[in-house]
């Protein structure tokens, strides 16, 4: 059976005869069987982490841009050569359908590449002077500094991907990291720690360990760790942001993603995407569609293709190739998709299709005119459920988007130019997709939210720039 133990300092602790560290058993959404076991750390695990970060930054700071660059093409390498290895631990862990736990696994390589790749860009920036009579025969020269060992806590649902956004561009920028990963996917995220560790990554540099709320809040606090970069939910999100005003805090996260549909959208195109960014994985992604706004005249049209979308998307084992909608990651999550559902009904919202549940699977739900006074119209319910909704005038639809508390991303399917410009500048959202879901996301563009739903961006020039301080090195040359 699978064992995975923490990381400090460049060593293993909790291995199976280690009676010092508590172990956990971690159970598989779908079917319940145990995928296997997982060391707990405590606050003695975790400030040992922290003080192993501590030590090794002040040589990891100096370290050449060659060495970061082979650690993180070597990194890249052994993702895509243990794919397959890395694939079925996802899938089986967190009920991730296989075809998403490949993507997810091909994106975890481009990510270290990507950050790689930043490294060959130039080191610094050389500004003029001269335009004030007082810079003649100065040179001025910016360039970006580590800031010191960060925290990156993840949550279940990406346990690669999303870690790979806060590590690569941190070891890009000389930054050490203590790892926190959710207990819901600790094995996938230790097996990550442990293969960034067997390419080389000089101890101390990484450490990864998994271990509960008051410890991961005590590290938050504590003045080794320089910066903190959190994907989870808004509630803790903000309360970590509280805790230390003074400190560099990244946040990405909650949302209740929203896709307008314009009446001479291409149906099929559009329909097939709202599925599968409604339904995929279970609605478990902070940019999954919530909301779908139809345009008055082809919105009949576009309800009656839902519906039969619906009740035919692929739902039930994940490990099936077919598979859109997996389980919920466990009966919490699938007791809150049902509450919010008959709530929303009770309130007046009409059924079009209500998703059957067995065991941790909730089949997608098709739900028309929610109150946005409901959970379920006004919060994020990380679940397979879609609302519908017409609207006559586009102000219409961007009126009801901006009404959410959060912010992320808004799709826009329409092939007029003019409304897509009209709808980027019109939405107070992190991003604007256009002709797609709003669920697409590509590892090198700025990626974040705004208002409840974050502060900071991610991509991996954008996370360095998170990561790293400027500073000004002027010179009078003669």
């Amino acid at each position: 059976m699978l064992h995975r133990e923490l990381l400090v300092g460049g060593h293993f602790f909790g291995g199976v005869c280690d009676q010092g560290v508590a172990k956990g058993p971690v159970y598989a959404p779908y079917d319940g069987h145990v995928v296997g076991t997982c060391a707990e750390g405590t606050w003695q695990e975790m400030d040992a982490a922290i003080d192993a970060a501590d030590s090794a930054f002040a040589t990891w700071k100096a370290s050449s841009r060659r060495d970061r660059q082979t650690l993180l093409r070597t990194i890249a390498r052994l993702v895509r050569e243990r794919a397959q290895e890395l694939v079925d631990l996802l899938t089986d862990e967190v009920g991730k359908p296989v075809t998403w736990s490949w993507g997810e696994v091909k994106r975890l390589a481009v990510t270290f590449d990507l950050a790689a790749d930043y490294l060959s860009s130039p080191s610094g920036e050389v500004l003029p002077t001269d335009f004030d009579e007082r810079g003649t025969g100065y040179r001025c020269l910016v360039e970006r500094f580590p800031v010191g060992p960060v925290l990156a806590v993840t949550p279940y649902n990406w346990p690669y991907n999303l870690a790979a956004h806060k590590i690569a561009p941190a070891l890009a920028a000389g930054n050490t990291v203590v790892f926190k990963p959710s207990p819901l996917s600790p094995l996938s995220s230790l097996t990550l720690a442990r293969l960034i560790h067997e390419a080389g990554c000089p101890e101390g540099v990484l450490n990864a360990v998994v271990c509960n709320g008051p410890t991961t809040q005590k590290a938050v606090t504590d003045p080794r760790i320089k910066m903190v970069s959190f994907t989870g939910s808004d509630t803790v999100g903000w309360m970590i942001k509280g805790l230390v005003p003074e400190k560099r805090v990244a946040l990405e996260l909650g949302g209740d993603a929203s896709a307008i549909v314009m009446a001479d959208a291409d149906l099929d195109w559009t329909v097939s995407r709202l599925v599968a960014g409604g339904y995929g994985y279970a609605g478990q992604v902070c940019i999954s569609i919530q909301h779908v706004l139809v345009e008055q005249s082809v919105y009949g049209d576009v309800k009656e293709r839902l519906i039969e979308a619906t009740r035919d998307c692929p739902t039930g084992d994940p490990r099936n190739a077919e598979t859109v909608c997996g389980p919920l990651i466990g009966a919490a999550a699938a007791d809150k998709v049902q509450e919010w559902t008959q709530e929303a009904l009770d309130r007046g919202a009409k059924g079009l299709v209500i998703g059957e549940r067995v065991g941790n699977v909730v089949g997608p739900t098709l739900l028309e005119d929610v109150s946005p006074d409901s959970r379920l119209g006004g919060c994020e319910v990380f679940g397979p459920v879609l609302t519908l909704q017409a609207f006559g005038k586009p102000s219409q639809a961007y009126e009801r988007v901006n009404q959410s508390s959060y912010g992320i991303h808004c799709g826009v399917f329409s092939h007029d130019m003019r409304v897509s410009e009209e709808a980027f500048r019109s939405l107070e959202v992190g991003g604007v997709i256009v002709n797609d879901y709003p669920t697409l996301r590509f590892d090198n563009m700025p990626y974040g939210g705004v208002k409840r739903s974050g502060t900071g961006r991610e991509g991996i020039a954008s996370a360095f720039a998170e990561m790293s301080e400027p500073r000004v090195l002027l010179a009078r040359c003669r």
